[in-house]
C-alpha cells in the first residue's frame, strides 16, 4: 500500500500540466471574484453555474490527462513490476490506486468547496443544500470517470483510453436527451439502441443538478438518494470489471 501511495505521488509530482491547472485555478479565482462582484441581473445565478462547471471541468481535465497516465507511466517505466513482486495482489493494487485517486481528490473537491462558499460570502449570495448535493455529485462523476478510464487503462492505449473516456463523458451527458429524440422520431431501432446504451453507459445528466440551484422545482430527495446509490453501484461494477482484466493481464518481467 505504501509503494502503491509513494508511487502516486512522485507522478503527481513530475506530471507538469498539474502545475498548469494549478495556474489556471489562480487565474479562475481571480476572474470569480470580479464576477462576484457584479451588479447584474441573476448575479448568483451566473456566479453559481461558473464556480460549479469550472469544478467539474477541471476534475475533468485532471482526470483524463494526469490520472489516465498513472498506470500507462508505471508499465512503461517498469515501476509496476517492483511492484507486484511485492506480497500485495492486483485487485488491491487497482483498488489502492482508486482509493488513493478518491482521497486525493476529496481534498482539491474540498478546497474547492471553501473557495465556493468564500465566494458566496463575498457576493451575499444564499447558500443552500442543494450546492452541497451539486458538489457531491461531481465528485461522483469524477470518481466514475476515474473507474472507466482505469478500466480502459487495462486492456487499451493512453491514446485511445483517453478518446474513449471523452466519448463517454459526453454521451453520458445527453444520453436521456437522445433518447427523448429517438422516441420522438418513432423509430424503434433508435430507440432499443439507445436504451440498450442507456443501462451501459452511466447517466450523467442525471446527476447534473447544479441547473436547479436558485430555481423553484423542489428537490425530490428521494430521486437525489436513487441517483447516489445508481453512481455508486455503477462504480462498484466498473472496478469489478477493472480487476478481473488486470488479472489476467500478462507483465513480461512480473
Amino acid at each position: 500500500m505504501f509503494n502503491i501511495a509513494l508511487n502516486t505521488f512522485k507522478e503527481l509530482k513530475r506530471n507538469k500540466i498539474l502545475f498548469l491547472i494549478l495556474f489556471f485555478w489562480i487565474l479562475l479565482i481571480i476572474f470569480s471574484l470580479f464576477l462576484a462582484s457584479l451588479s447584474l441581473w441573476q448575479t448568483d445565478k451566473i456566479v453559481i453555474d461558473f464556480w460549479l462547471s469550472m469544478i467539474e471541468i477541471f476534475g475533468l481535465i485532471s482526470v483524463v490527462f494526469i490520472w489516465s497516465q498513472i498506470l500507462f507511466k508505471e508499465i512503461e517505466w517498469k515501476t509496476i513490476y517492483l511492484i507486484l513482486s511485492k506480497p500485495i495482489s492486483r485487485y488491491e493494487f487497482i483498488l489502492w490506486k482508486f482509493i488513493w485517486f478518491a482521497m486525493i481528490l476529496a481534498i482539491i473537491i474540498t478546497f474547492q468547496w471553501l473557495i465556493f462558499l468564500a465566494l458566496m460570502l463575498y457576493s451575499w449570495t444564499a447558500i443552500s443544500i442543494i450546492m452541497l448535493f451539486s458538489i457531491m455529485f461531481i465528485y461522483l462523476k469524477l470518481l466514475v470517470l476515474f473507474s472507466i478510464i482505469l478500466f480502459f487503462s487495462t486492456f487499451s492505449s493512453s491514446i485511445l483510453s483517453i478518446m474513449l473516456t471523452i466519448f463517454i463523458y459526453i454521451i453520458a451527458h445527453s444520453i436521456t436527451s437522445i433518447i427523448d429524440i429517438a422516441t420522438a422520431s418513432k423509430n424503434a431501432v433508435m430507440i432499443n439502441f439507445w436504451k440498450v446504451l442507456y443501462v451501459v453507459f452511466p447517466n450523467f445528466e442525471a446527476m447534473n443538478i447544479k441547473n436547479i440551484i436558485l430555481s423553484p422545482v423542489k428537490v425530490d430527495m428521494i430521486f437525489l438518494f436513487w441517483n447516489l446509490v445508481y453512481g455508486i453501484i455503477y462504480l462498484l461494477l466498473i472496478l469489478l470489471f477493472s480487476v478481473l482484466i488486470f488479472n489476467r493481464k500478462t507483465f513480461e518481467n512480473a
